[in-house]
């Protein structure tokens, strides 16, 4: 699935790009077949329509296994011109050798002579001296010692090329002038920009933005972390709180503010303020900033958004009722209360479901903590209360029930409890009277008299 990581890369080279007039560039690097299926390739593809970087506004995607006869001409090139040369060394060979303190491939082969046979892998001739210099618009100008990068693979025992010089491959018949990409990539940086160099072209501009790290400032990891796009988008995260809060991971815009409308980070963000810090991907104000953007919606931007939860249609589920019990102009009426609760879009389903199931949700541990002593008699009180309301609006009906509660001593939120859960099948929810309301005298008192029997 689609790394929150490689969300944020993408955003940065894509605003990168139309800053300075460019093309941003799709390219899925599918060489690795246990990795490469059409379904994770169309995720990427979606996850970016959704993210606002849409089919037909950018160049690609092109796919790195379609060139693989360029990645085997190069690496052709690069052992006949003596910048590689042949290796049968396994990297048990290279322990028995240097011990299991070694940091990397000891040379052994570079002088043998080698052509290419099965076993043997083509590596690359790293210069015994001088310095890589890393042009890099976050780092400045990261410098590495030749003598410490190892003769490192360039295509393996079969001919196919590996990462470092596909890549490289593509740039350049792609034209790629500038690379954004996360921090990690930096120690690939100088072999890359030496294969660069061996081919006889300019390597790219870099920039290596900061790690994410989770609330342990670990790496984020797929294996241990929420990081799918995909999985926000479908919990009703919005592409615009998604897109805002991904940009601040590294880079903040001008003033004492983080929510701000896309057009502003287009014109402020600048890849030269990108901080070198880990960023810190916190969940909770991730959160705390959909509820804010959940809440800027209008009354029909609201409606539209909750339309895939309230209906199960594309990658969500399906809510609990029958499609044929929803009703839209019962849910408008309760879309402005539930839109100042919600911060995810998925929660909408939890908040209006007991207005169109035949009986509320059963949640036993919210039986267990409203269903106490004293229920029995206040759901009895609470149904003759409200069989007498003239009115069935909210007011009288708060009216009534803080009545109950004043003749037994008790606090309206202590008088609620029961009557919510009966009706709701909840203990947090809309708010109760406006929800009577909504819900009608006849189905509220059906509810309280079944609460009141299973009792």
């Amino acid at each position: 699935m689609f790394h929150v990581g490689g969300a944020r890369s993408a955003l940065q080279n894509w605003i990168f790009a139309k800053q300075h007039d460019g093309v941003f560039v799709l390219r899925i690097e599918d060489t690795d077949a246990a990795r490469n299926r059409p379904e994770w390739t169309e995720g990427i593809l979606s996850a970016l329509d959704w993210l606002g970087i849409e089919r037909g506004t950018y160049e690609g995607p092109y796919f790195q296994s379609s060139y693989a006869a360029d990645h085997t001409a190069a690496a052709t090139r690069l052992y006949g011109e003596g910048r590689a040369y042949y290796c049968d060394c396994t990297r048990d060979d290279v322990v028995a050798r240097t011990g299991n303190k070694h940091t990397g491939y000891d040379g052994f082969c570079r002088d043998r002579e080698l052509g290419p046979g099965e076993g043997r892998a083509l590596r690359f001739r790293t210069p015994d001296d001088g310095e890589t210099v890393v042009e890099d618009l976050v780092r400045g100008k990261p410098t590495f010692e030749n003598k410490l990068i190892e003769d490192f693979v360039v295509a393996r025992s079969d001919g196919s090329a590996v990462f470092l010089l596909a890549n490289v491959v593509d740039d350049l018949s792609m034209r790629i002038t500038h690379v954004i990409r996360g921090e990690e990539h930096l120690p690939n940086s100088p072999k890359q920009q030496m294969l660069w160099e061996a081919l006889g072209a300019t390597p790219p501009v870099w920039a290596h933005v900061p790690v994410i790290v989770n609330e342990k400032r670990q790496k984020l990891s797929k294996r241990r972390d929420k990081v799918a796009l995909e999985a926000y988008r479908d919990e009703g995260y919005l592409a615009a709180t998604m897109r805002n809060y991904l940009m601040l991971l590294g880079w903040a815009p001008s003033g004492d503010r983080e929510i701000v409308p896309w057009s502003v980070i287009e014109d402020e963000y600048r890849i030269a303020e990108v901080s070198h810090a880990p960023a810190f991907f916190d969940i909770k104000k991730l959160r705390a900033f959909n509820g804010d953007y959940i809440r800027a919606l209008s009354p029909t931007e609201f409606t539209a958004v909750c339309a895939p939860w309230l209906a199960g249609t594309g990658t969500i589920a399906a809510p609990p009722w029958d499609p044929a019990a929803f009703d839209p102009q019962v849910f408008a009426a309760v879309a402005p209360l539930a839109q100042t609760r919600i911060a995810t879009l998925a929660e909408i389903v939890d908040y209006v479901d007991f207005l169109f199931l035949d009986r509320p949700a059963s949640d036993e541990g919210a039986w267990a903590k409203a269903m106490k002593e004293g229920a029995a008699e206040i759901l009895d009180a609470a149904a003759r209360a409200f069989a007498d309301v003239e009115s069935w609006t909210a007011e009288p009906l708060k009216a009534a029930l803080e009545q109950v509660g004043l003749e037994r001593g008790l606090k309206l939120g202590k008088t609620q409890a029961p009557v919510r859960v009966a009706v709701t099948g909840r203990t947090v929810g809309l708010p109760l009277f406006e929800s009577l309301e909504v819900l009608g005298r006849d189905r509220t008192l059906a509810r309280i008299a079944a609460a009141r029997a299973q009792l």
